[in-house]
């Protein structure tokens, strides 16, 4: 492999496209099909509420994977300190970044045999976790990249890109899986049969569980590009001890003693910290909302709805990011970050409302409006906040860590709401605090232009 220079056109081209390679997660086993299968596997009871036995507990059927996904993020956040720490110690952040990589394909790929019959739920809810896990526990180390491989001025458009190219191949992806499901007989797909004569499940079914194998070779198979021309990492020759296991906690502890020194930084953590909790618990728990709480008809309309709900947002999100970094060079970060959260806000009491199909796809559109700007423009404000520095993977491992911590507090207080009130509607409009504390924290950061 030849060494590519700091800001090359290819080393900057092979970064952004680990985001084509593992996107396809988010959209189709986080945000779109993956959903859908599930709640397909539960039979409402006269209540009407989907319920499932799991850990010696009943539960909402929400509120169980929301739960699952709140400690699997919770487990994000204790482990990625330890890894990028034994990543600075030995100097090869690469290996730590295909081992997550590997972990949540391997993970995709088993959620064809997913079930909830009591005897097979938990190997099940291990292959999500494996999946999650492996998805969010890659993005410290492909995010700490960013400023070592692009100059400041470049961080915001290859950020940008980077998800542009996301929301483009993971859509590829689903419309080839969502041809599957809604035509499984073109691609060979039959109900699998019992051996009297009954339909266990549908085509269609059998159809989702082969996109989840699809998502996991194309993770798997695309990513090999950005691992070919990304660095290694700069080798100390050290090898892994048990005295350096915890050294990333060392590094976290002076992280957050240098941000003492780093005012705009430091606030600008507290902001993002409050407004990512809303953010990402809207973008795991969309889809179950839409199939909950929405007004489909039948079974068929509410698949085809819910698939081309996540498809505009997808398509819409690429013109989002682009236009976020428009407007983050013409009126700076905070300013337009300020203006996103606002518009977040709005879609909390938007969500609250909303029971018809077509509702549901004008809050995709705005979703998706603001999704990717966000997400873009978040982490590349933080790169441009950072000191001069070459411990960059410390410094993304906190931003991980705050990231990850937030999405905890807030998946736990989303099904908590949840669980006890019955509605995802009530956890929808809650988050619309998260949303106006953080404009408010961002108002507080230093208005510092970027050179």
């Amino acid at each position: 492999m030849a060494f590519l220079e700091k800001g090359s056109k290819k080393l900057l081209n092979a970064w952004a496209f680990y985001d084509w390679a593992n996107s396809v997660y988010t959209l189709t086993i986080a945000s779109s099909i993956f959903p859908i299968f599930y709640s397909a596997l539960f039979v409402k009871s006269t209540s009407e509420v989907k319920t499932v036995l799991a850990f010696g507990f009943e539960f909402k059927s929400t509120a169980l994977i929301t739960f699952v996904t709140a400690f699997t993020f919770l487990v994000v956040a204790f482990t990625s300190p330890i890894l990028s720490g034994i990543a600075d110690y030995v100097g090869n952040k690469k290996n730590f970044l295909k081992f997550f990589c590997y972990v949540g394909s391997i993970g995709c790929i088993g959620l064809y045999w997913f079930d909830i019959t009591q005897d097979k739920i938990h190997l099940s809810l291990l292959f999500y976790f494996m999946g999650l896990i492996g998805y969010w526990g890659s993005l410290v180390f492909y995010n700490s990249y960013l400023p070592d491989i692009a100059f400041p001025e470049q961080q915001d458009s290859i950020s940008a890109k980077g998800f542009s190219l996301g929301y483009l191949g993971s859509v590829l992806l689903l419309v080839l899986n969502l041809a599957m499901v809604m035509f499984p007989s073109s691609f060979f797909i039959a109900d699998k049969i019992s051996e009297n004569g009954e339909i266990i499940e549908s085509a269609a079914q059998v159809g989702m569980r082969y996109s989840f194998v699809l998502v996991g070779l194309w993770w798997l198979g695309f990513s090999q590009y950005s691992f070919y021309w990304l660095p290694k990492g700069t080798s100390s020759g050290h090898k892994v001890t048990g005295a350096i296991i915890f050294n990333g906690f060392k590094e976290l502890r002076l992280v957050w003693k240098d941000l003492n020194e780093n005012l705009r930084l430091k606030r600008y953590l507290h902001a993002f910290f409050v407004f990512s909790m809303a953010v990402q618990t809207i973008m795991l728990v969309a889809v179950y909302f839409g199939e909950e709480e929405i007004l489909w008809g039948d079974d068929d309309a509410k698949t085809f709805g819910l698939i081309g709900s996540i498809l505009i947002i997808q398509l819409v999100a690429i013109l989002g990011a682009f236009l976020t970094s428009l407007a983050s060079s013409k009126f700076g970060n905070i300013k337009t970050l300020i203006v996103v959260n606002i518009t977040w806000m709005g879609l909390c009491f938007y969500a609250y409302t909303m029971h018809t199909p077509t509702e549901f796809y004008i809050a995709a559109s705005l979703v998706g409006l603001v999704m990717g700007g966000i997400q873009a423009l978040a982490r590349s404000t933080y790169s441009k906040f950072l000191p001069e520095t070459e411990d960059t993977t410390s410094y993304f491992s906190f931003y991980d860590v705050a990231e990850k911590i937030g999405i905890v507090i807030g998946m736990v207080i989303f099904a908590f709401i949840d669980q006890i009130t019955g509605s995802m509607r009530n956890g929808i409009l809650f988050l619309f605090v998260f949303f106006l504390a953080g404009i408010i924290l961002l108002f507080r950061v230093p208005n510092e232009r970027f050179k």
